[in-house]
């Protein structure tokens, strides 16, 4: 009896071995090109074991997938403007595919697996990252040493941005960061609405909006349709310099009736609610790659090091609730709101001691209504203008040193909030009253006109926004 007993048991434990064990095969492969790399993806029916190292004299990468078998067409990729010259494929035994990658300049490889999501079955990853790309440097500088600020303002800016003499007047910089990408689909809606494309489409808009205006420079961490991952994403904003980081995404809720945008910040403790908790597990999952996130203060003692750091988050967080209260103000006024007030949660993206901060959800894109709306091009011009305003109205109070908005203010010449704006195509008055949230008349006397008649070209002094003063 108790031989028999260890049978029963045991049958279903070798049915799942068996399982594993079964060949998988490679039924897809795809490609996506990035500034510094080019990922590979291939789909599988199943689990696999790999094996991926490189080969010179010529360069080449070999990949041994096992329990594998190929079960459709490598030769139609696109393959312009990457290091890859070709592929090739070949059953090196009866349970062992082998793939060799052509290459025309060196490359150093990374690969992974990943699981099943909502839109792909089991995946084998391979990133090829050019020669001189930063893929092992650390995403953070090797020392951070943070002021103290005698109230809630921009933290002190790191050396490389102070101006070089008191005439020099820098640009304020934004860092934009479009969620996900490439092989990352992020949120999914209804009429195949994808969260990567929705949130590239309103950051370029927003980083066009910015741009038109005198003080201020937005730069993207992405600026197509490919995959970065969490922690670099800060670390191409601290490259640029960046005085704010925003990230934009339209995300989903297990239930279809969530609805709403919001606005989160960092938080050092617990999640502010269940749904800031929700989102922060789901993007920080999006990060497969990994890699290091510390900030390094190896030269300072263990106590010094912790008061350091945590003066350097009071002052930043404090800066990031500020400008996420005020641009959740500005977008309740052209979309519901899920909450109002600036949620906090362990968002990864987020986790920039020496930035301040901020993660837009522009809406649910798991909602039917909202899907639409987030696709139509003029609701994605609101929700820029709507964040393009609230940034304003943050450096309006607090413009980093050595900058020109802080020069406005500073010289006593041209009062806060006083901008300058150039007309383009297509602009009317009313649209650019609209936009910077002034009245019409008030604009007609700033610039002494008689009528709404403006010219392409022509520069107009943009008032003082009566909502900003107020707030």
């Amino acid at each position: 009896m108790r031989r028999r007993a260890f049978f029963v048991v045991g049958l279903p434990v070798l049915l799942v071995m068996a399982q594993a064990w079964a060949a998988s095969d490679v039924r897809g492969v795809r490609l996506w090109r990035a500034p510094d790399n080019t990922r590979l993806v291939f789909d599988l029916s199943g689990p696999v074991q790999h094996n991926v190292f490189t080969l010179a004299a010529p360069d080449r990468i070999v990949i041994d997938v096992s329990n594998a078998a190929l079960k459709t067409s490598i030769e139609q990729l696109p393959l312009k403007n990457t290091p890859i010259t070709g592929m090739r494929a070949a059953q090196r035994t009866a349970d062992e595919l082998r793939l060799v990658i052509d290459l025309s300049a060196e490359v150093t490889p990374k690969s992974f697996t990943l699981d099943p999501n909502q839109e792909y079955g089991h995946r084998l990853v391979v990133d090829l990252f050019d020669k001189g790309s930063d893929v092992d440097t650390p995403s953070v500088p090797a020392t951070v040493t943070p002021s103290v600020p005698a109230a809630p303002v921009a933290p002190t800016l790191p050396a490389t941005k102070r101006p070089t003499s008191p005439s020099a007047r820098r640009d304020i910089v934004i860092a934009i960061d479009a969620g996900h990408g490439g092989e990352d689909p992020g949120a999914l809606g209804p009429g195949n609405a994808r969260e990567k494309d929705v949130v590239l489409a309103i950051a370029k808009r927003l980083q066009t909006q910015i741009n038109a205006e005198k003080g201020y420079r937005a730069e993207l961490t992405r600026t197509g349709d490919y995959f970065i991952p969490l922690r670099k994403r800060t670390e191409i904003a601290r490259k640029k310099g960046a005085d704010l980081f925003v990230s934009i995404h339209a995300d989903a809720a297990p239930r279809s009736v969530a609805y709403g945008a919001s606005v989160y910040a960092l938080s050092d403790r617990g999640a502010t609610s269940e749904t800031a908790r929700w989102l922060a597990d789901t993007e920080n999952q999006s990060d497969l790659i990994g890699g290091v996130g510390n900030v390094s203060l190896d030269d300072k003692d263990r106590m010094l090091a912790g008061v350091l750091l945590d003066l350097s988050m009071t002052a930043t967080l404090s800066s990031s609730l500020d400008v996420g209260q005020r641009v959740l103000r500005n977008m309740g006024r052209i979309a519901p709101l899920h909450k109002d007030r600036v949620e906090q949660a362990g968002f990864m993206v987020l986790k920039s001691p020496d930035i301040p901060s901020i993660l837009v959800e522009t809406g649910f894109i798991s909602n039917p209504g909202e899907a639409n709306k987030l696709r139509s091009a003029n609701h994605q011009q609101a929700l820029a203008r709507s964040i393009h305003t609230g940034i304003r109205q943050f450096f309006q109070q607090s413009p980093p040193p050595g900058t020109y908005i802080a020069w406005l203010r500073d010289s006593g010449k041209v009062s806060i909030g006083m901008r300058e704006h150039t007309v383009r195509s297509g602009e009317s008055l009313a649209l650019i009253a609209q936009r910077y949230q002034v009245t019409l008349d008030s604009l007609r006397r700033a610039n002494k006109l008689d009528s709404n008649i403006i010219k392409i070209g022509q520069t107009l002094t943009i008032p003082a926004s009566t909502l900003a003063s107020q707030q």
